[in-house]
């Protein structure tokens, strides 16, 4: 029997996963996944792998953790992507979801539950909304305290301490500048020695009350594990790898080891460092890339995960054991793992000799239209990974390849080169896309007349910039909730991302010149292409007046511009039918330009 090519609905029907915790025994797997089309809390009673729901609350789960007695969850919702997380308890059973710490238009974040299960510590925007503050509310008398008040940048609870007397924050000047405090006894210590070098701290853990290990890249390109002393307040260096990126920790009491995920360019990996002697050792992963790490009290690791050719994934190792199994099963329905594109990864250099890493994915030649898009990441400070799009494998499974450049900015490659892009938004990571391009037409893997372009946030951004300054490159322009003009941009992000805007975007007063040449909205006169502007009407961090700016503007020069904004979504799609109802709306607009003079 023959049966039809893959439609969208087929990719898009692939589900996610965005969280996952255990119970302290690992009878029970929790996690937020869109099986029913919309994202609930699901469980499994390990080893059985069959899920039955907890939760119809449709929402996006931002928090998650199970109560070390396994009496209850803690889990956090926002409403229709508004980013604004909400706290609520659980059974384990599901059921009632108990409101916990409820504040309407603040967002509630890093949720820590005391050992006992009687204590709540988390971070909020509310009364604090730039910097942050940090409570601990008693979950039986419902009595709240202030244990920390942000100053000067957000700052983030991090970590207690095993007899949680004392706490680790993370203050956020920047992406690229965050500094690790231990907050004891009324007083506060810096983990890093003191210098005037920005660095960062991206991880800490407590493995005793005197003992905490980071990660930091201190007097460093990339990233390592080190050491702080609470004792003599002395930091050391403990161990690092060459070119690799350290960001986030897991620590297991009765094995004394610390379990390290390290990024390095478009792949990730995990090592096992001992304490006791010191050895780190390179452990197999079944994914790509690694979105979260849990190390159980017998020493077992879950990890979710993703590669190209295969989506989010929860995989279970047994302590001692070399092999993962998977907990979850999800692939493309009706498409098999070998029928999706991995992808090609080259080098290319950029306009001043900087080397350039970026992803291709090459359409097989039997289905191909000859077309490529060029896919700007977010971010900008982010990268490219060798992760699982849905929407990447339908385009490449209908004709079209497409290329994704780690732009200087991206991160992976070390702090000097993600430091590139601050301030500095609108000349060299477009210049890097620009000589990519040109690269690909010079290796034969594009033709200069068979170019698309695609983005998303920073991406989308960076497809107005591209179309206003270098139409001649595309035949049609995807912005999906992209910034069109910085200055508003700047005054409208959350508020504790605000402290950082000066250092990450530009001064609005210091840099007027260079903002207003970054700014796409300065450029409508180049933007002479077909365009379609997707935006999510709750969206925080790109708000949809920066996307109804430059749709207005579009249409009073009368150019040819389609707008579609989901009523119901913030800065993503997280509702299957609004993801399904976008990329057809992609791939039609796409199809439309390409096949314009032909019978589609």
């Amino acid at each position: 029997m023959k049966f039809q090519k893959p439609d969208v609905e087929q990719f898009f029907k692939t589900f996610g996963i965005q969280n996952f915790t255990l119970s302290p025994d690992e009878k029970q797997l929790v996690f937020s996944t869109n099986l029913s089309g919309r994202y609930n809390l699901w469980a499994m009673d390990l080893p059985n792998q069959f899920p039955y729901p907890l939760t119809f609350i449709d929402q996006s789960c931002q928090e998650l953790t199970y109560d070390k007695n396994g009496q209850f969850l803690i889990a956090g919702f926002d409403k229709d992507g508004d980013e604004n997380t909400q706290l609520y308890a659980i059974q384990p059973q599901g059921g009632e979801l108990r409101p916990v710490r409820i504040q309407e238009g603040h967002r509630h974040m890093i949720a820590i539950l005391s050992k006992d299960g009687k204590k709540l510590y988390y971070t909020s925007t509310k009364d604090n909304a730039m910097c942050l503050n940090s409570y601990c509310f008693d979950l039986e008398t419902e009595e709240e305290s202030i244990i920390n008040e942000g100053i000067d940048a957000a700052t983030y609870l991090t970590a207690l301490s095993p007899g949680e007397s004392s706490q680790i924050y993370l203050k956020s000047f920047a992406n690229t500048y965050s500094l690790a405090f231990l907050h004891k006894d009324g007083k506060e210590y810096r983990l890093t020695p003191e210098t005037d070098k920005q660095h960062t701290v991206s991880d800490a853990l407590f493995t005793s009350e005197t003992t905490i290990y980071l990660l930091t890249d201190f007097d460093a390109d990339f990233s390592y594990l080190a050491k702080y002393d609470v004792h003599s307040n002395q930091f050391s260096k403990v161990v690092s790898l060459e070119m690799e990126d350290f960001k986030s920790i897991k620590y297991n009491e009765q094995s004394q080891i610390i379990y390290i995920v390290s990024e390095k360019g478009v792949e990730d990996f995990l090592y096992a460092f001992d304490i006791q002697s010191g050895d780190l050792t390179k452990l197999e992963t079944p994914t790509s890339v690694i979105e979260k790490l849990v190390v159980t009290e017998s020493n077992n690791l879950y990890i979710l995960g993703r590669s190209a050719t295969s989506p989010f994934n929860i995989y279970k190792r047994l302590a001692n054991d070399n092999t993962w199994s998977a907990c979850t099963n999800y692939g493309v329905p009706g498409v098999n793992e070998e029928e999706l594109v991995n992808p090609d990864v080259i080098t290319y250099p950029s306009f001043d000799g900087l080397e350039i890493q970026a992803l291709f994915f090459k359409a097989n030649e039997d289905v191909s239209n000859g077309h490529v898009i060029l896919w700007p990441h977010g971010g900008p400070q982010s990268a490219e990974r060798k992760s699982f799009r849905a929407m990447f494998q339908f385009l490449v499974n209908r004709g079209y390849s497409i290329f994704a450049p780690n732009f200087r900015g991206s991160t992976g490659y070390g702090l000097e080169f993600t430091k590139m892009v601050e301030g500095d938004w609108g000349h060299g990571p477009r210049l890097d896309n620009i000589e990519g391009l040109e690269w690909l037409i010079k290796n034969g893997y594009a033709d200069r007349d068979k170019i698309l372009l695609l983005g998303g946030s920073y991406g989308g951004y960076m497809a107005l910039l591209l179309h206003g300054k270098h139409s001649e490159y595309f035949k049609a322009v995807i912005d999906i909730f992209g910034p069109s003009d910085l200055f508003s941009f700047i005054n409208s992000v959350p508020e504790h991302w605000k402290p950082a805007m000066n250092q990450w975007v530009g001064d609005p007063v210091k840099d007027r010149e260079k903002l207003v040449e970054y700014s796409p909205i300065t450029h409508l006169e180049g933007m002479v292409k077909p365009m379609l502007v997707i935006q999510g009407a709750n969206d925080p961090r790109v708000v949809k007046a920066e996307s109804d700016k430059i749709v207005q503007a579009l249409q009073n020069k009368d150019r040819e511009v389609e707008y579609l904004v989901l009523e119901d979504e913030g800065h993503g799609f997280s509702k299957k039918e609004n993801e399904i109802k976008v990329n057809h709306k992609i791939l039609e607009f796409f199809d439309r330009f390409i096949y314009k003079n032909e019978d589609v």
